[in-house]
């Protein structure tokens, strides 16, 4: 059977695209099979870990309360083998060789199972944090169940435990489901104390660097982000330095905001909606557009005047 398409040209065309961009990045010796974490399986893996972690909640929906520790122990198990054979395909890729990955993904999954209740702690404080900030949630259930911000944070607290682990594709991918799920784009390596909440949510980022503490509480479209890369003398970014904001214990943070640099926001502070930070904030501040543009226009007042010729310019 013939087809109207030039699916042999094309199909050559690509192989000889992908040899090529194998070549540049020095991978055509590389051994067969998949190269790369599946983003299909690490999807299916996150199902089972959200049944794993609230079982009567996110779990199977004829799950019985009577059956629910043999129902956890069974899909704890299944998440596990197919998470290490996630794990493994990155270690391979990082290391460019298929040697001892096996045993590292075994014990690297174990250390990730050894983690989990305490991200259920975690996330327990999450989800009671936002049922005591929403006056709209009546039940615990409810946010747990249709709220983005918790879903977000189910999986941030997942990605951060891999990107604790070293396996960052892993945790980026992990992250990224939720990202396009939710609109809320936190990067696996913020660090986030107990009791966080994102209410509405959509449109929140959160840089690699940030560090939040206890009891926060941001809206939506707010930005934790960085207010400039730092370059080597080649020009390119450097990475992992700090460059996102700290977010002291109990500060609010309105809709729209947005926090740049490695500056602090006090204990306690409150950040108004849509207001534009660069600089720290001191604990118990209230920042709002009126107060910054006020403060702006003090320290004008106060500058020497200009040169007549000079004013004219």
């Amino acid at each position: 059977m013939t087809t109207p398409f030039p699916i042999q040209e094309v199909a050559a065309e690509l192989a000889e695209q992908r040899r090529l961009w194998r070549d540049s990045h020095q991978r055509s010796q590389e051994p067969g099979g998949r190269e790369f974490p599946s983003r299909d399986a690490l999807a299916q893996t996150l199902g089972l870990l959200k049944g794993v972690l609230f079982p009567m909640r996110l779990g199977p929906h004829d799950l019985l309360q009577e059956s629910e520790d043999f129902y956890v122990a069974h899909a704890l198990d299944a998440a596990l083998h197919r998470l290490q054979t996630q794990i493994a395909l990155e270690l391979r890729y990082t290391q460019r060789s298929p040697a001892g990955t096996d045993e590292q993904a075994q014990a690297l999954t174990r250390h990730f199972a050894l983690a989990l209740p305490g991200i259920r702690r975690l996330l327990d404080s999450d989800v009671q944090a936002a049922y005591e900030g929403d006056p709209a949630a009546r039940t615990v259930d409810e946010v747990l169940l249709c709220y983005p911000g918790v879903l977000a944070l189910i999986h941030h607290r997942i990605a951060h435990q891999l990107y604790v682990l070293q396996l960052p594709l892993l945790a980026r991918i992990v992250a990224e489901l939720a990202h396009s799920e939710t609109g809320i784009d936190i990067h696996p390596g913020a660090q986030i104390s107990e009791g966080f909440f994102i209410d509405h949510g959509t449109g929140v980022v959160v840089g690699e660097t940030a560090v939040i503490g206890r009891k926060v509480r941001i809206y939506q479209a707010v930005t934790l982000g960085a207010k400039r890369f730092v370059q080597t003398a080649q020009g390119h970014l450097q990475k992992g330095q700090p460059r996102h904001p700290i977010v002291e214990d109990g500060v609010v943070i309105y809709a729209g905001a947005t926090i740049l640099g490695r500056v602090t926001l006090g204990a306690g502070a409150v950040i108004g909606g849509n207001v534009w930070l660069t600089q720290s904030v001191a604990a118990g501040a209230h920042v709002t557009q009126a107060s910054l543009q006020a403060a702006a226009a003090l320290r004008r007042s106060n500058e020497p005047a200009l040169p007549a010729e000079e004013a004219a310019l």
